[in-house]
């Protein structure tokens, strides 16, 4: 499935604005033959945005869910995309995953927060594995702190992730993980994975771009640099299912000596 990696910091504070960035960046993935479109970590708000977060959060089948579903069903493309969802009493980091013929497949809440600003404003989610079928490969999601511990990833890839959605806010000096991990989560647990970054200065942070999809070979099929972008890449399930068979990792497994990592 040729995958979309939309690297863009859209414009923080304008649900409208970025709903118009989206709806562009998805013509050009469809032009392009891309099955889905994945935005970054709290896209469709901004992230470094404050008390507004909690302004502008919305349940899950909210106006800009239906909005984001209008989109994805105009252009004939899935999308995954980063925003604040109220449920509750509580405001959560999410994602959620939209098919090409506008249902909603999939919602995931970030579980792992980064920092006092994200502990501030978000309660964590607490379901590790979130999965969808799309276009013949299974989806999982996750959102950027979360990639970065690999229980996280192993349990996608014991419970058949075959492409690991993951958009991020990643900020300097934390380039390494867009450069250097995520192609050995891919590699440690047979998947593709697809990381997805902001980039530029928003408020007091500064996202590194570096968006990329790396394989179950551990190496980069697309990766984006310091500028907003879209970039593609494909996650071939044929690929997949021979590295896999090649690679002994998750068959070589002896769980019954990990019992003290819980």
């Amino acid at each position: 499935m040729r995958t979309a990696l939309l690297q863009s910091s859209g414009r923080p504070g304008s649900v409208a604005e970025n709903l118009k960035v989206l709806d562009e960046a998805a013509g050009r993935a469809a032009d392009a033959g891309a099955g889905l479109l994945i935005t970054p970590e709290m896209f469709l708000t901004g992230y470094a945005i404050g008390d507004d977060i909690a302004r502008l959060a919305e349940p899950a089948d909210g106006d800009s869910a239906d909005a984001v579903a209008e989109v994805a069903g105009r252009h004939g493309l899935a999308v995954a995309y980063g925003y604040p969802e109220r449920a509750g009493e509580g405001v959560y980091n999410a994602v959620q995953l939209i098919s090409a013929d506008g249902v909603r497949l999939a919602g995931y809440r970030k579980t792992h927060l980064f920092g006092c600003f994200e502990r501030d404003h978000f309660t964590p989610g607490d379901q590790q594995v979130v999965q969808a079928e799309l276009n013949g490969l299974t989806v999982g999601l996750l959102i950027c702190y979360d990639v970065e511990f690999p229980e996280n990833v192993r349990a996608h890839a014991l419970a058949g992730t075959d492409l690991l959605v993951v958009p991020t806010a990643q900020m300097h000096p934390y380039q390494f993980v867009a450069e250097s991990m995520i192609p050995v989560r891919a590699f440690e647990s047979q998947m593709y994975v697809a990381y997805v970054n902001r980039v530029g200065p928003e408020g007091a942070f500064e996202f590194v771009g570096l968006s990329t999809l790396a394989g179950p070979d551990g190496v980069a099929r697309a990766r984006a640099g310091r500028a907003e972008q879209l970039v593609f890449a494909d996650a071939d399930p044929v690929f997949l299912a021979a590295s896999r068979e090649a690679n002994p990792y998750l068959e070589d497994r002896r769980p019954g000596l990990y019992g003290s990592l819980v």
